[in-house]
């Protein structure tokens, strides 16, 4: 009895934000988005954060290894939330880290994300150390070579080889030009809208400011779900 309840619950609540949670729960729906984000939860949610973040910002970081496990079990679940995540791309590393986290079915990109936020301390520790050549090969105008020698150079074929990619793969999607467009497109796009640092964020369109981490952003987001 106590379970046919329930089940009629989640069906309720389903009709009544529009969408039926896929098998996995709606922490598994990933898609890219018309804006050239990577959506997480229900299409449908009344609530809509978008998160502006880069793989060189440390906060960015900092913000992932405090939030996402809270967003996983306590937000998205419930269908009334999604997350759109969208990467500013405007230094070469960025863009080939961010293409890297876009490779494959956007599914992965969740985990993709993480392992490269998680990271990022590591693969970091190695820019200041770069030598002039190393900084040449990364401005080359091809975009696939200037992407092979960053994720050579700061070992980002490792973080990516632990998430099961072969190499091959990867350096296909490193060369990718038209997803490379749309990353390029996404960031421009923030940029415009007046996103000045990462991370920052959104809540239904609206460009919250001041906010930068996940103390701050919590409580606005508590706030847009009552």
């Amino acid at each position: 009895m106590v379970k046919a309840l329930r089940l009629a619950a989640a069906t309720l609540a389903a009709v009544l934000l529009g969408a039926a949670a896929p098998p996995a729960g709606w922490t598994h729906a990933v898609s890219w988005t018309s804006q050239n984000g990577h959506l997480i939860g229900n299409p449908q949610a009344p609530v809509r954060l978008v998160e502006y973040t880069s793989y060189t910002c440390r906060e960015c970081a900092t913000y992932n290894l405090q939030s996402e496990g809270v967003l996983g079990l306590a937000y998205l679940p419930s269908g009334r939330i999604a997350i759109e995540v969208r990467l500013l791309t405007e230094t070469p590393v960025d863009l080939a880290a961010a293409m890297l986290a876009s490779c494959g079915d956007p599914a992965r990109f969740p985990l993709n994300h993480n392992a490269l936020l998680r990271s990022q301390a590591k693969w970091m520790e190695l820019l200041p150390h770069a030598t002039a050549m190393q900084r040449q090969r990364w401005n080359h105008p091809d975009l696939g070579t200037r992407n092979r020698a960053i994720a050579a150079d700061l070992k980002l074929y490792e973080v990516m080889g632990s998430r099961g990619y072969d190499r091959q793969t990867l350096e296909r999607c490193l060369a990718d030009q038209t997803m490379a467009r749309r990353l390029k497109a996404a960031s421009s796009a923030a940029v415009a809208a007046g996103v000045t640092q990462s991370p920052g964020f959104s809540i239904n369109g609206k460009l919250l400011d001041g906010t930068h981490d996940w103390a701050s952003l919590r409580p606005q987001l508590d706030e847009s779900l009552k």
